[in-house]
């Protein structure tokens, strides 16, 4: 996914959505406080460090970007949306002050996209899957490769969307949203891959600690 640079995206519809991604940090928060449990807890932090690890490897897309894997879905699956919209927040964080890797100013426009848009399209997604898929192990995977593959574009889109609003560059709508989307299928397919082979292993090995596999919330409903 993108790391938007400063000045790409005007002023305004920066700090529109960094108020937006306050307000989801500030739910996800709430959330997360009740969705993780003792066991739980430490695998999102050693998630968090899986991410920022696979983030750092960048590659140019397009129009002054760059691009890589989010791994918002691996996360959502592991220790659940409120959880995983931490960990992203967190690697962003990190990575834009300590590694100028996307602006400070576009900090809340990455932050929407891979923190908020990324991981709850993929916990929509799996949530519908796992709904009408049997329930068993090999069916989270390829739930959980389904939903990596689609939270990928997903991003990418809510960047176009963020251009198209309020764009400093002068490449047109319709090259981004080519050049976004085209590319970051390809990425997906990649993220969804190596996502279905981790939550594989963990599940394997402790499938206790995979919230993407609780018997006891097959529905896998959002606890309040």
């Amino acid at each position: 996914m993108v790391h938007i640079p400063d000045g790409f995206i005007d002023l305004p519809t920066s700090a529109a959505f960094a108020a937006a991604s306050t307000v989801a940090v500030a739910g996800a928060v709430k959330g997360a406080r009740k969705q993780l449990s003792e066991q739980s807890a430490p695998l999102a932090g050693l998630t968090a460090v899986f991410i920022f690890a696979v983030q750092m490897l960048n590659f140019p897309v397009a129009a002054g970007t760059s691009g890589h894997l989010i791994g918002a879905a691996l996360a959502m699956v592991l220790v659940g949306p409120y959880a995983a919209t931490l960990a992203l927040v967190v690697v962003l964080i990190i990575q834009a002050f300590l590694f100028a890797d996307g602006g400070l100013t576009a900090l809340g426009l990455s932050v929407f996209n891979m923190a908020v848009i990324s991981v709850w399209v993929s916990f929509a997604v799996f949530v519908v899957l796992m709904k009408i898929l049997p329930k068993s192990k090999t069916w989270v995977v390829v739930a959980t490769f389904i939903a990596a593959l689609v939270s990928v574009p997903a991003a990418a889109i809510g960047f176009v969307i963020q251009y198209a609003i309020g764009a400093n560059a002068t490449f047109s709508v319709t090259t981004v949203l080519n050049a976004m989307v085209g590319t970051h299928i390809l990425i997906g397919i990649g993220e969804a891959i190596i996502t279905a082979l981790t939550v594989s292993a963990v599940l394997a090995s402790r499938s206790d600690l995979v919230f993407g596999w609780d018997k006891k919330n097959s529905t896998l409903e959002i606890r309040t």
